[in-house]
């Protein structure tokens, strides 16, 4: 730098130079890395779109905050995939047990002692820092880490009940009743995601059917009290009974009545949500009304979490939306592709699960904005506003790229011990 007190170039490079030196640190898939590249651009878009009015409210006219809040989380889910990639997928296989084994207390506290909000206990209040993070994201992690651990390990007996199908479901189980009574769409989903990745661990069909016979009794009972318990001649609930009444069983039923009923003229109020997502994506057409053009946002609830979906298609529309459904799947497909390639079973697994868990999210996401499925309250991986969910939306996302990472090293004949699980 001159005296003078002028910037000279090597100042202005250096930023470059670092940029370069990381990307070329940088390994893994790299189509991956584009798709959440991609998907955090639009993330910071539509949700600095439509948190405009909240932040107007809010913070007395500050309406960038949430945008800034947004770009300072996905910093930090960036530099969480970056650092978790570069560890070796081995090291995982060491931590899923410790991992598992930790989330049982802490759903089991959060259940009892966790932040309420709608008869249901899905948060814990860190100290010092002040914040909240759904422990029911560590366990789905924990769970999907630990079942490729142990479907790697018990590949032998795999097809035995006992010694193999019966302690692969248990923690299976264990982790969806504890997410249930606060969380029932999750546990839905972690059940679903567990069973596909069973199926192609090569369970024996005849248990993987069991196991989901078992799982549809409560779910079929739901439905039947849902729809017995609905008076269509006035369009609404009848009154539960007080053995009905308990914790958010009222909740479940009440959506399962408004998914069921939701072309009923009557029921415009109760599906609120509903229709006023089928609102924004009539408005958004084929080609959408633009970016930051929502008309909509002000109206639905949640659209920055929830129905961000609705908002995307109605300033990008039935295009835009088409395109995010492209990067989903094109993550999925290299994601297989992954499992396909990797030579272990442990990292087979652990990119498999992780890759099935989000996607499959995404497209529930998706599903109950266009009225393909009852309201959930899962948010869109990686484009919903960023919360604790999103951070191990990213390591889970760092893990997938360090099991692909391991295997471009194996085909560039750089040898990769391989732990034991």
């Amino acid at each position: 730098m001159s005296n003078s007190g002028d910037i000279g170039f090597d100042e202005i490079a250096s930023p470059v130079k670092m940029g370069n030196r990381l990307w070329s640190r940088t390994r893994g898939d790299k189509v991956i890395w584009a798709a959440v590249l991609l998907l955090a651009l639009v993330s910071v878009l539509v949700v600095y779109s439509s948190t405009g009015l909240l932040a107007y409210k809010m913070n007395k006219g500050n309406t960038e905050i949430y945008l800034f809040k947004q770009i300072v989380f996905i910093a930090i889910g960036l530099a969480v995939i970056y650092f978790s990639h570069l560890v070796n997928y081995t090291v995982y296989a060491r931590v899923a047990r410790i991992l598992f084994l930790i989330s049982i207390p802490l759903l089991i506290y959060t259940f009892f002692f966790g932040v309420r909000l709608n008869e249901g206990s899905r948060w814990i209040r860190l100290p010092i820092i002040n914040l909240t993070f759904q422990t029911s994201d560590l366990a789905k992690l924990a769970l999907f880490m630990y079942l490729g651990r142990l479907l790697s390990k018990k590949q032998d007996v795999i097809k035995d009940f006992r010694k193999g199908f019966l302690p692969v479901i248990t923690p299976v189980v264990v982790i969806c009743a504890l997410i249930a009574p606060a969380n029932l769409s999750t546990a839905l989903l972690v059940g679903a995601t567990s069973m596909l990745l069973l199926f192609i661990g090569r369970a024996s069909a005849k248990h993987l059917l069991l196991t989901i016979g078992v799982a549809a009794v409560p779910v079929i009972l739901l439905v039947t009290i849902a729809l017995s318990y609905y008076d269509s001649s006035e369009g609404r609930s009848k009154e539960l009974p007080g053995v009905l009444s308990v914790g958010r069983l009222p909740t479940w039923i009440k959506r399962v009545q408004n998914f069921v009923y939701s072309n009923k003229e009557i029921d415009k109020d109760e599906n609120y949500q509903v229709n006023q997502a089928k609102i924004a994506i009539s408005k958004g057409g084929m080609l959408g009304l633009g970016p930051g053009n929502s008309e909509t946002r002000n109206f639905l609830p949640h659209p920055y979490s929830d129905f961000i979906y609705a908002i995307i298609i109605e300033e990008y529309g039935i295009i835009g939306g088409a395109f995010i459904i492209l990067i989903y799947l094109i993550f999925l497909f290299r994601c297989i592709r992954i499992f396909r390639k990797c030579p272990y079973a442990f990292g087979a697994f652990l990119a498999l699960g992780l890759s099935f868990t989000l996607v499959i999210q995404a497209l529930i996401n998706m599903a109950v904005t266009v009225n393909l499925f009852p309201v959930t309250g899962v948010t869109l991986p990686l484009v919903s506003m960023g919360g604790s969910s999103f951070l191990f939306t990213c390591l889970a996302i760092g893990i997938i790229l360090s099991v692909a990472r391991n295997v471009e090293q194996l085909e560039g004949k750089e040898p990769v011990p391989e732990v034991k699980a």
